[in-house]
């Protein structure tokens, strides 16, 4: 039986923009389920780019913040995209988190009740053609049950895998018997034979969002209730060096992926079992720079 091919996360780093737009026609060429950008260097513009310069893998946002844009550029350029690309694309929307409203100078409201509206907003915009699918952010299972209401599919990150189940069991019937229902989560992923280094690189990616209290209230919902009591108490008390400690071996293991070649494969069947149809690889490397991560990834999938 042919190997199921996971997604992939593509970040257009400055510098090597043209690159990743290579290494996005290789993914299509080895046959990877899909490319989701990540909201860092303008994700809309590398969107953009695969439109034009892929044929056949599907792309999306993951995310587009909704408090980024007006509804109305949105809704042009994610109309844009699904014509010009043959209905490739889909736009992942989220509310996104604290840092990140600071930069974009937003207050932000409520996130079910913006969530919603946005949505509704974005598809009360006339004389554009057609929207591409819509992909909500979701961690806790309110906004997992909003996103099987008003998307076509429900976007992940970092979250647990023995929580897996449980998160999915709140989306609504039509949703769940729904197979074009998308969905998916972003996993660091690390692969080397190394397994200790591999699980080093993925205890610093994960450590900033350790800092989030989004983050940090979804996995306490998911049994990691002792680690965040450690992680805000430490926070709280300006400990801020002690918080990579802190996450343990335990919940990193839950919630991504290091290690060989073959216990990476494994673990993405996993979350396949798990309910998520759409496994999306954010690779580094114990080595090298995103594009190392990338070798390594080819490598172990093919």
């Amino acid at each position: 039986m042919p190997q199921l091919m996971p997604a992939c996360s593509l970040i257009a780093v400055p510098g090597r923009r043209m690159a990743t737009v290579e290494v996005a026609r290789e993914m299509e060429r080895r046959g990877y389920a899909g490319i989701f950008a990540p909201s860092i260097f303008s994700n809309m513009s590398l969107c953009e780019a695969l439109a034009w310069n892929t044929s056949r893998i599907p792309f999306a946002t993951a995310i587009a913040p909704i408090y980024a844009r007006t509804v109305g550029d949105f809704a042009q350029s994610a109309a844009f995209m699904h014509e010009v690309s043959g209905g490739r694309f889909s736009l992942g929307i989220g509310i996104s988190h604290g840092p990140s409203h600071v930069r974009m100078g937003v207050t932000p409201g409520k996130p079910l009740g913006d969530t919603e509206r946005f949505v509704e907003r974005l598809r009360a915009v006339e004389g554009i053609g057609a929207l591409p699918p819509v992909l909500i952010a979701a961690m806790r299972q309110k906004m997992v049950a909003l996103a099987g209401r008003i998307g076509q599919g429900v976007l992940f990150a970092n979250a647990a895998l023995s929580h897996m189940k449980t998160s999915l069991a709140a989306l609504p019937a039509t949703a769940r018997d729904n197979p074009d229902f998308m969905i998916g989560n972003m996993m660091p992923t690390c692969i080397s034979d190394d397994v200790a280094a591999a699980r080093a690189v993925n205890r610093r990616a994960l450590t900033s969002y350790a800092f989030l209290p989004n983050y940090r209230n979804y996995w306490r919902e998911a049994g990691y209730v002792e680690e965040m009591d450690a992680l805000e108490q430490a926070i709280a008390e300006g400990r801020t060096d002690d918080v990579p400690g802190l996450l343990t071996d335990r919940w990193l293991a839950d919630v991504s992926l290091f290690g060989t070649a073959s216990m990476v494969r494994d673990r993405v069947e996993a979350w396949r079992d798990a309910g998520v149809g759409t496994p999306i690889l954010v690779p580094s490397s114990a080595v090298g720079n995103q594009l190392r991560a990338v070798e390594e990834m080819f490598a172990t999938f093919g």
